[in-house]
């Protein structure tokens, strides 16, 4: 059997939890691995096959998407020769996770694909999302289409949903808790966070930043550049994590038994959806309407979080049922 796996290159989540799927799918027959996009700072560590330029979005550094940045880097006509040049067509199984070239390769050639994906999750009704007319709600319709859809989510709110796919590495992590507290918010530049968690001042503070190159020390609070292996050490040993509103930061951290503060950037709906879905769980979140972080920071340092969550290893049951009920 001949399987392609296109994976989306924007952001950590989407490589973390190919890292995981990819040996799974390897026993079923030939994987080739495709991925598009240029912001993860996680790597796979597989042959890719295909790497393709795509469309990505860029993050900013005051809480958002850098439109402009994410402007620049589309390229439609190199888009549409990308999707015209794939060879999909000797592919037994096509699996996209949230990938747009070859969505729109597929849909435009009329080749079934199945999208397994956090985003998969978003055409259940049951979903809880926020009340908006945001655009970003047709990015996740149409940015990567599919003909048939397995997501993962917080909870199970659909029958094709299941429980997030958790790494190995961070399933068989030794969990401890030395006292501080883990931040990974890539859209914001270390320079505006470091001042506000000064201000707490009996708190550590180990920040993992995309926007600095050297690590350096200011008060109570270590900032870092991003590293998957030392970030993985900080959430393993830290009281609790503040954090973005993506999925797989966030499941992670919950699984480990952590606290969760998350701030979803803005303009991006789907971390408004998430960060919608753990407030219902009781999770503090920090929206981008507000304009004085300091007494969330605080009151959730200060508080315990109540609220425990259960995600089963349940990843190779998820895929073995994928390829036989999908695969030609």
């Amino acid at each position: 059997m001949k399987i392609l796996y296109a994976i989306q290159g924007t952001g950590n989540g989407h490589v973390s939890r190919a890292r995981e799927i990819v040996p799974l799918l390897q026993q079923y027959g030939d994987v080739d691995l495709l991925i598009s996009g240029t912001q993860a700072d996680v790597k796979l560590t597989q042959e890719i096959k295909h790497q393709l330029h795509g469309f990505s979005f860029i993050f900013g550094k005051k809480g958002g998407v850098n439109h402009y940045e994410t402007w620049k880097t589309m390229d439609l006509p190199r888009f549409v020769k990308d999707t015209r040049n794939l060879p999909l067509e000797d592919y037994n199984l096509i699996l996209n996770d949230f990938e747009p070239v070859t969505a729109w390769a597929c849909r435009t050639r009329g080749i079934e694909s199945v999208a397994l994906s956090h985003q998969a999750s978003f055409q259940s009704a049951k979903v809880p999302k926020p009340r908006s007319i945001d655009w970003a709600q047709l990015v996740l319709k149409y940015y990567a289409p599919a003909t048939h859809y397995v997501g993962f989510h917080f909870d199970r709110y659909d029958d094709f949903i299941h429980t997030p796919v958790i790494r190995a590495e961070i399933r068989n992590m030794q969990v401890s808790n030395l006292g501080h507290y883990s931040v990974y918010l890539p859209a914001i530049d270390d320079r505006y966070l470091v001042p506000i968690l000064k201000q707490i001042p009996n708190v550590p503070w180990e920040i993992f930043s995309k926007h600095c190159k050297t690590s350096y020390v200011d008060g109570n609070v270590l900032v870092r550049p991003v590293n998957n292996e030392q970030f993985n050490i900080s959430l393993a040993s830290c009281e609790g994590l503040f954090t973005g509103g993506g999925f797989e930061g966030p499941a992670e951290a919950l699984f480990l038994g952590k606290k969760l503060l998350v701030a979803p950037m803005k303009f991006q709906y789907e971390q408004q959806c998430n960060a919608f879905a753990l407030k219902q769980f009781g999770i503090p979140v920090v929206w981008g309407s507000n304009l004085n972080w300091l007494p969330v920071i605080r009151n959730w340092v200060n508080s315990p979080q109540e609220h425990q969550f259960y995600f089963p290893d349940e990843t190779a049951t998820v895929i073995e049922k994928v390829v036989k009920q999908f695969a030609r």
